[in-house]
């Protein structure tokens, strides 16, 4: 698929609806009916957008999807719906009212910024990529806050917007790029963008090292549902500033440069950190909230004796600890008759599902188990428990 402009047509918008929702396995079935009253390359284009549209749901909500039009690279690539939701009222809450969107791939920043009321200029270099974006302003109402604009974002003004937002391409032919001055455009170039505008906000892979974010920047990481999903360098905010969002909410934990939390023998409670908070490197934030500290030096495990509402960790409730043994997980297991084994690991070599298909070849019965694979105090330590009863009460800041 190298042009959208047949889907666009009244015959391709029919072909669209008619094969919306349509199963892989029914798609020859359908391709080789529909062939025999349409072009067979815009039933292929309309097929592949299906599929397309489909796998962009999980981002974009059903409904937006099933009007949207997607490239390969764009569904992959771009932003999910409740993530650039926020990152739109963070800038309306600024006092933003028009954005230059850079890199704006089929146009997901650029619809949630206008439908936070914010009028946005979305540029993308690619022909086909700029088609999807502007078709998607279309259908879904915001023609009128999207301009979108084909061309070198590093040859685009910006100097009429209140705020830039940079999205760099971070995947290559050979798939993610760690590196930020390998993105396309470098890091550099869209911090020396930042730095001419009011405000900005540049999305960058949750993997960033710290030393590489401007001191002029605060630095964002955003999980959803538990998934880290980005971050991002604000600027003309809170220079230096760190935090960790979680959505939904949103709940945002802000970086107060406490020391390391101590080490401390494993107490009734296991709190696992939200990646975010992992990444943002703010554990010591988080086990302060709990009271609590460190199973291993090295380990972002946190532990206590009491039970606290948070919603920066999930809590487990710890019945053993038991050095590393096979064995003996084998055997306990059996005792309390497990039907379910969860596994998770931090700081062991071990493979979580190798450990379950050989702990638990079969089930053993009704009750279900938590194992933590981990290090204690530097010794190689098997934590059992189970997710803890929920307390009410948890905060925000």
């Amino acid at each position: 698929m190298n042009d959208l402009a047949p889907l666009l047509t009244p015959e391709g918008r029919a072909l669209l609806d008619e094969v919306r929702g349509t199963a892989p396995a029914d798609e020859l079935a359908v391709a080789t009916r529909l062939r025999r009253a349409h072009p067979a390359g815009l039933v292929s284009a309309a097929l592949g957008q299906a599929r397309l549209r489909q796998r962009a749901a999980a981002k974009f909500g059903a409904e937006d999807a099933e009007r949207m039009f997607f490239t390969p690279n764009g569904v992959e690539q771009s932003t999910r719906a409740s993530v650039a939701a926020h990152r739109a009222e963070r800038l309306r809450a600024l006092g933003v009212t028009s954005v230059a969107d850079l890199c704006c791939g089929i146009g997901g920043d650029a619809i949630a910024l206008a439908r936070a009321g914010i009028r946005v200029l979305a540029v993308d270099r690619d022909p086909l990529t700029a088609a999807a974006a502007r078709a998607n302003a279309d259908a879904l109402g915001l023609a009128g806050l999207i301009d979108v604009r084909e061309a070198d974002v590093t040859e685009v003004d910006t100097a009429a917007y209140d705020a830039v937002f940079v999205d760099p391409a971070r995947r290559g032919g050979r798939g993610r790029i760690f590196d930020p001055e390998a993105y396309s455009p470098p890091l550099s170039w869209a911090v020396r963008a930042a730095l001419k505008a009011p405000h900005a906000a540049l999305k960058v892979a949750p993997g960033i090292p710290h030393e590489a974010v401007p001191a002029e920047a605060e630095a964002e990481w955003i999980s959803d549902g538990g998934d880290v999903k980005e971050a991002v360098l604000w600027f003309g905010t809170a220079p230096g500033a760190v935090r960790a969002t979680l959505l939904p909410g949103p709940r945002s934990l802000l970086g107060r440069g406490l020391p390391d939390p101590e080490v401390r023998s494993v107490g009734r409670y296991l709190y696992e950190p939200d990646g975010a908070v992992i990444r943002a490197h703010l554990v010591a934030e988080a086990a302060e909230e709990l009271d609590g500290g460190l199973i291993d030096p090295t380990i972002a495990y946190v532990t206590a004796d009491t039970l606290r509402a948070t919603p920066y960790a999930t809590a487990y409730e710890i019945t053993d600890q038991l050095p590393f043994n096979l064995k003996k997980l084998k055997a306990l297991l059996r005792e309390r008759e497990v039907g379910i084994l969860t596994v998770k690991k931090r700081g062991s070599a071990v493979e979580p599902e190798e450990l379950r298909r050989k702990a638990l070849p079969k089930p053993q019965g009704p009750h279900s188990v938590t194992v933590f694979l981990t290090r204690v105090a530097g010794a190689p330590t098997m934590l059992i428990g189970a997710p803890a009863r929920a307390v009410t009460g948890a905060g925000a800041s």
